[in-house]
């Protein structure tokens, strides 16, 4: 396959840039706050319970954790928590939006190599400002051809982008740390994944991995690893 014919489309959080590590911190804070009132194992389990009833409503994102955050400590106060302590989770959020972009090794070089040869595109889920601003500040929007912030990253999805860009599933590679967001819905199409793990997984995003696929599913442990993958894949 020419390489100007192939798409190459990649995952943002924790796939060139860390995230999940910034949510982590924050909810050891978060533990620590309620830690008066429950356990750790309670509060882990009611706040993804709430987490995922609040999908719908939010979406995915530090906004959305920030609401049900707030939302579980009053629940699980029996509504005791202060107003001094919503105010801090407020001011939790505000900090992890504010974070620094940190990008992953290799990425920066990988995507500056590969841009001239193939089409990128960045895909990804969560709150439109939030990534726009950390895409801004990653100083890698200049390689990708074009972005799109989902909703959802679902075959339905997928299938409506391919549709858009006029993409041919069988030309298009989607590079991820999420093998249920990124992989799956893109085998499923006819496409093609490479599945870059990173150290933290949130619970929602877990799957099994597909079954072994030659040529069209690979793994490998960082990004400058790609440029052989696509070699192997392209031929």
């Amino acid at each position: 396959m020419p390489a100007s014919d192939l798409t190459i489309g990649f995952d943002a959080d924790d796939t060139l840039w860390h995230n999940e590590v910034i949510f982590e911190r924050a909810h050891e804070r978060y533990r620590a706050l309620l830690a008066r009132y429950h356990d750790t194992a309670t509060v882990d389990r009611t706040l993804f319970g709430i987490e995922m009833r609040n999908l719908g409503l939010y979406g995915y994102g530090i906004k959305g954790y920030t609401l049900s955050a707030i939302e579980t400590a009053i629940e699980l106060t029996g509504g005791r928590i202060s107003a001094e302590e919503i105010r801090s989770l407020i001011l939790l959020g505000q900090e992890m939006l504010a974070h620094p972009v940190d990008l992953l090794d290799g990425v920066a070089e990988t995507l500056a190599a590969l841009s001239p040869r193939y089409r990128l595109m960045l895909i990804t889920k969560g709150d439109l400002r939030d990534q726009e601003r950390k895409l801004g500040k990653s100083g890698l929007a200049g390689h990708f051809a074009h972005v799109e912030i989902l909703s959802e990253k679902d075959t339905a999805a997928y299938r409506r982008f391919f549709e858009r860009q006029q993409i041919a599933p069988e030309r298009f590679l989607m590079v991820g740390n999420s093998v249920k967001s990124d992989i799956l819905p893109i085998l499923e199409l006819g496409g093609a994944g490479v599945h870059i793990p990173y150290h933290l997984l949130w619970a929602a995003e877990k799957a099994e991995p597909p079954p072994a696929q030659p040529g069209r599913f690979f793994t490998i442990a960082t990004m400058r690893e790609l440029p052989d993958v696509l070699q192997r894949w392209a031929k």
